[in-house]
């Protein structure tokens, strides 16, 4: 099919298209919903301007919205804004819970979008969204609709690399998923370290949140959830793309007429 007609037939029917722009600090993703539902993950590459306006030639969204967590070109903004009704997640966006913490402007956008899709898809629910990225973020909303916050500890590739940059012999090693429980060598101690520990911080967390709240929930999203949903010992709900869905719901909010 011919871009000028992936176009025609994605505007056809009456739900609006939104483009949600996920800035992260190792990956820049995008999504295309057609109402609420994905229907594309369009490749941005490293997330330039270029990319962008490539996307935005393809497809037409109407609406727009971006969480980003670091640098990026502020022309890209500019030109979201040009073509689509855009929003930038930051302290000024409309949001479906509240914050009672200290200094909320520093909660970063990413854990806006998640902290959204929680309330959106378990409402009323004492809900634990753990994202798995270049850092884990923990991210804990009551039942009551208020983000308390949570915690924040290195992701996977993170703690490969702090053993290797701040040792002088340990080795630079990568995540294997048939890694041994006892290592074996120093790369199969390094890999059953980094993924065992983490294992043993999630589940850590999850015990400890499930011991202190009822009516309890636990999303795992990001990267790494798929390989460390199988790995818990407790229930999860894993979803990958609920920080775009979080996005989406946030744009409803803020795009709306």
């Amino acid at each position: 099919m011919a871009i000028s007609e992936t176009s025609k037939a994605l505007n056809s029917a009456s739900e609006l298209l939104t483009l949600c722009l996920d800035f992260g600090n190792t990956r820049k993703k995008a999504a295309l919903f057609k109402g609420d539902k994905i229907i594309s993950a369009p490749d941005i590459g490293l997330g330039s301007l270029d990319n962008i306006s490539s996307v935005l030639e393809r497809y037409h969204p109407q609406n727009s919205i971006l969480s980003s967590v670091t640098d990026h070109d502020i022309e890209i903004e500019k030109l979201l804004e040009k073509k689509t009704k855009f929003h930038k997640l930051s302290e000024k966006t409309k949001i479906n819970f509240s914050i009672p913490v200290k200094h909320p402007e520093t909660v970063g956008a990413d854990r806006l979008a998640l902290v959204a899709a929680a309330i959106k898809f378990f409402p009323h629910k004492n809900n634990l969204i753990i994202a798995l990225g270049s850092c884990i973020t923990y991210n804990f909303i009551n039942q009551y609709h208020q983000f308390l916050g949570g915690a924040i500890s290195p992701g996977k590739n993170m703690r490969f690399r702090a053993m290797a940059e701040f040792t002088h012999k340990l080795p630079l090693v990568e995540f294997d998923e048939s890694f041994p429980l006892i290592g074996y060598n120093t790369k199969t101690n390094l890999q059953s370290g980094v993924v065992m520990g983490m294992t043993g911080e999630i589940d850590g967390f999850i015990n400890n949140f499930a011991e202190k709240y009822s009516n309890f929930n636990v999303v795992l999203t990001g990267g790494d959830c798929a390989y460390f949903a199988t790995q818990l010992k407790n229930k999860i709900f894993a979803d990958f793309n609920f920080l775009f869905k979080g996005l989406y719901a946030l744009s409803e909010i803020n795009n709306s007429k």
